[in-house]
């Protein structure tokens, strides 16, 4: 088993859990596109991508729909790519069932850690709305909108228009009231940001590859061998790193991190136990 290479070889290659993997999500981006052309596009995500658990769109069955939803092409193709790479030879060692179940499993601890990650770090601005609502004020407003931004779609203009107005007629509690609906309407949408992909489950895969087959090659863009355990290594750390200067923009790191811890924990488990079946 040591030593062995892997490179792509063709979807001739493809087990029946990943290919079915690899179809629904096809099938679900293309019903993205569908509803983008149509108008449907938030409520699609709205409905079906993971919030946070401070939004008032989170639903629990997103920590699942959200594994099937992908940005956009670019985004659904890697992680396709990569399930196929790494979970492929996982489906073969495995079998399906348990690798189906690993893969659940991973998506689901990726996404659990992600939402304990999101509630910290949006901590701050639900504590915000949340004494705004109970000691509103103009002097408060303005400090809101300059610490968190004005979201797009409530826009810049109609705050600054707003406060304005309540600047010259500081006595009238209409625009007290009309100002909670800014402070609530801007902290839900910025704690309602979604969150889609496959990433946290392929994490998984790729650490358990790494732990299974720490010596077996891959062929890095395609062209550079690179073995599994040193690549392991390489996106771990490369992930840690994001997270340490809160750098890569919009990519949920914890996720991927989460995934990769879960998807690592359980195939230790199953090695130490030697346990052929979880199901």
């Amino acid at each position: 088993m040591s030593y062995q290479q892997i490179r792509p070889g063709g979807f001739q290659l493809l087990a029946p859990v990943i290919k079915n993997l690899i179809i629904i999500n096809a099938l679900v981006l293309l019903a993205q596109y569908t509803a983008d052309v149509s108008g449907y596009h938030d409520r699609l995500f709205d409905y079906f991508a993971l919030h946070s658990v401070h939004s008032s769109l989170f639903m629990p069955h997103q920590m699942i729909t959200h594994l099937f939803m992908h940005g956009d092409f670019g985004h659904f193709f890697y992680n396709m790519f990569a399930l196929w790479l790494f979970g492929n030879k996982l489906e073969n060692f495995w079998g399906s069932k348990k690798f189906l179940v690993f893969y659940i499993v991973s998506g689901l601890g990726a996404a659990l850690i992600h939402l304990g990650w999101l509630s910290y770090e949006l901590y701050p601005i639900v504590s915000e709305v949340t004494a705004y609502t109970s000691s509103p004020s103009l002097d408060k407003f303005v400090s809101f909108f300059q610490k968190y931004g004005v979201p797009q779609a409530i826009g810049l203009d109609e705050v600054n228009e707003f406060a304005n107005k309540w600047s010259n007629d500081i006595q009238n509690a209409a625009f007290v009231s009309d100002s909670l609906v800014f402070v609530k309407k801007t902290g839900d949408l910025i704690v309602s940001r979604p969150t889609v992909g496959a990433s946290g489950a392929v994490f998984g895969c790729l650490a358990a590859f790494g732990y299974l087959f720490p010596n077996s090659y891959i062929y890095s863009n395609l062209i550079f061998p690179i073995k599994a355990k040193w690549l392991v290594l390489f996106y771990t750390a490369g992930e840690l790193w994001m997270v340490y200067t809160n750098s890569g923009g919009n990519v949920a790191h914890f996720a991927h991190l989460g995934g990769a811890l879960i998807g690592f924990l359980l195939v230790l488990y199953w090695n130490k136990t030697n346990r052929n079946t979880f199901y």
